[in-house]
């Protein structure tokens, strides 16, 4: 790092110029940027701007800008909260089944009625009572 531009460097960025520069001096042939470095920068960039950050870390502008963007992304898919869910439930224990037959002067009426609890019937037979 040019000793000029040392005190103008913020320590984070310093940091991740540090750790770029030993995994250079370690790597074999043209292995590509580990995604934790890439990441690393891109944090940096997000606070102090793509050009800045590219040309103190020696990074090409276009990819740094790519890792930026996606980190962006991720971020913002995260917050949201589904809109809608649905809770299916088992039904409780106890269902019966029941026959209802009905017999006035217009003629009859027979209503089979499965999964019903005794609330059920109970509201079925206020409604049923009201009407007559």
């Amino acid at each position: 790092m040019p000793q000029k531009n040392h005190l103008e460097i913020p320590i984070e960025m310093e940091k991740v110029y540090r750790r770029l520069e030993r995994w250079r001096s370690k790597r074999h042939g043209r292995s590509p940027i580990p995604k934790p470095l890439w990441a690393a920068a891109a944090a940096v960039a997000r606070e102090h701007g793509l050009d800045r950050t590219s040309k103190v870390l020696h990074l090409e502008y276009n990819k740094l800008k790519g890792f930026v963007e996606s980190g962006r992304r991720r971020k913002g898919t995260a917050k949201l909260a589904p809109q809608f869910v649905e809770l299916m439930t088992s039904p409780p224990a106890g269902f019966s089944e029941c026959i209802i037959e009905l017999q006035g002067r217009r003629g009859k009426m027979r209503i089979e009625w499965k999964g019903m609890t005794a609330a059920d019937l109970s509201q079925f037979s206020r409604m049923i009572m009201e009407r007559m």
